[in-house]
């Protein structure tokens, strides 16, 4: 055990001088686009994952409140309608005084311009013909589609989460093919320092171990490069994302990657790295043989 341990720190050491920090770089910024982007879109989703996004319409009523409950039940006998909740004036301005930086305006109003309405869940795909077909019924003073908007909102989260697989799948696939030509260098420099080492009794697995020690380092310094450009950069927008979150009220910031999702990502590099080298030890290695 004593030996194994120490061949691996051997192989370590000599795989230390071997780690290109321009490669390195490279590898970081390379990394930074997919990672900053789950950042991004990890931001963004929880302040989606708040919206509604069930089809919904707001029906809003003209000024005679008796009319309410025969538009509640004509609402209710529409077999594309399968949810109505009634929402009164008043706990509309509630509502709409419960809201950051909006209880002053509500107070200074003096009067409540809100009107009454019913919030319509619908299982229509169609929320246009809906609507239009609700806006015709009397005592409708105005028809609003609430959560087109959203929809198509999520439509385009789970688009860009696609996109930024498909990036992180080329930029992965960049990482393995640096590792693999730096290995490959390396190899090729080391020429007959490995011819030696085979004539001398060295197994394939001591000549080995070095290079995929370089290639795993080699990720993990281009992910940890990565990680510091994305947390750096995120400051940097957060301090413009600021200053626009407050004037609408929220405390909304971008969010840096967690500790987990920061581990996973290393492990991620480190582990593309060492494949890179994997595939060019593989094929380079059994070139070499001593003459």
């Amino acid at each position: 055990m004593r030996a194994w341990l120490r061949q691996h720190r051997h192989a370590f050491a000599r795989a230390l001088p071997r780690i290109g920090l321009l490669n390195a770089l490279v590898i970081g910024i390379a990394l930074a686009l997919p990672a900053g982007g789950y950042a991004l879109l990890e931001s963004l989703r929880t302040v989606a994952g708040r919206l509604a996004v069930e089809p919904q319409i707001s029906v809003f009523l003209d000024a005679k409140r008796t009319n309410a409950d025969t538009l509640g039940a004509a609402l209710r006998r529409d077999p594309r309608v399968t949810r109505v909740r009634f929402v009164p004036r008043e706990q509309a301005l509630r509502d709409l005084a419960a809201v950051q930086g909006m209880s002053e305006l509500v107070a200074a109003l003096g009067r409540n311009p809100l009107p009454d309405a019913f919030v319509v869940t619908a299982s229509d795909d169609n929320l246009e013909g809906l609507a239009a077909d609700l806006a015709k019924l009397p005592g409708v003073a105005q028809v609003q589609a609430d959560a087109l908007w959203a929809r198509r909102l999520a439509s385009l989260a789970r688009l860009a989460r696609t996109a930024l697989w498909l990036l992180a799948g080329v930029l992965g696939a960049a990482l393995i093919a640096i590792t693999f030509n730096t290995i490959r260098l390396q190899i090729l420099t080391q020429r007959e320092e490995i011819e030696v080492s085979k004539l001398i009794g060295a197994t394939d697995g001591f000549i080995r171990r070095p290079f995929y020690y370089a290639g795993l380092l080699q990720g993990l310094a281009g992910g940890a490069l990565a990680l510091v450009i994305v947390g750096a950069s995120l400051a940097l927008l957060n301090r413009e994302v600021r200053l626009l979150a407050e004037s609408y009220g929220s405390d909304f910031r971008f969010a840096s990657p967690g500790r987990w999702d920061s581990l996973a990502f290393l492990l991620l590099a480190g582990l593309l790295g060492w494949l890179g080298a994997h595939l060019s030890v593989s094929r380079h290695l059994r070139e070499i043989e001593p003459r």
